[in-house]
């Protein structure tokens, strides 16, 4: 297991690998002050990490049983678990676009998560032809895995579903964000192209 600090310090020192992860994959280091003001229902605080482009949040949990784990806050107050630490989390934001998935995934089902994971890597494919490039290139920085799409999907799903009761973020006033799962299995207008 690679601690947090450590593959932030990494992330820090490679402005490629920085870049890369900010322009293709939406982890951006130094957008850290999304997350200000957000703590876990527990009463348990957050640290920001990273943030992405519409203003959601990456966030750090504190340490338990020796793993910090991760939770993302977006912008639309929907928020949740998504992984047990950071090294797990920067494989699920590489290796997949875990947000359209969790947002598209029939209300937390997996089967449709992965349906919906099929349909989104082709048509990230198709916009970034080099995408598994760099995917290699990251992974292979940060010392992680490539993982397969449908694995990431049932990782994701299982760290998403345990948001409640120890995950659930909450804003400054107390309001809680809703959980991450969006009800619809496909894009309402046209579905999957």
């Amino acid at each position: 297991m690679t601690s947090s600090n450590h593959l932030l310090d990494l992330i820090r020192s490679r402005p490629d690998i920085q870049e890369l992860l900010r322009s293709s994959f939406s982890f951006d280091i130094e957008r850290k002050r999304c997350g200000d003001g957000l703590r876990l229902a527990s009463g348990r605080s957050l640290q920001p990490i990273a943030g992405e482009f519409a203003g959601g949040a990456y966030l750090l949990c504190a340490e338990e049983e020796g793993r910090q784990p991760v939770v993302f806050a977006s912008s639309d107050g929907e928020g949740g678990l998504i992984a047990d630490d950071l090294a797990g989390a920067l494989e699920v934001i590489i290796g997949l676009a875990w947000q359209d998935c969790l947002g598209f995934s029939g209300g937390d089902s997996a089967k449709v998560m992965q349906v919906s994971a099929q349909h989104l890597e082709r048509s990230l494919a198709r916009d970034n032809p080099e995408i598994a490039e760099e995917r290699a290139a990251v992974a292979g920085a940060l010392s992680l895995q490539v993982v397969p799409a449908a694995d990431l999907v049932i990782r994701l799903q299982e760290a998403a579903s345990r948001t409640e009761p120890d995950y659930v973020v909450v804003d400054e006033d107390g309001q809680a964000y809703d959980l991450p799962f969006g009800e619809y299995s496909e894009p309402r207008l046209g579905g999957w192209r």
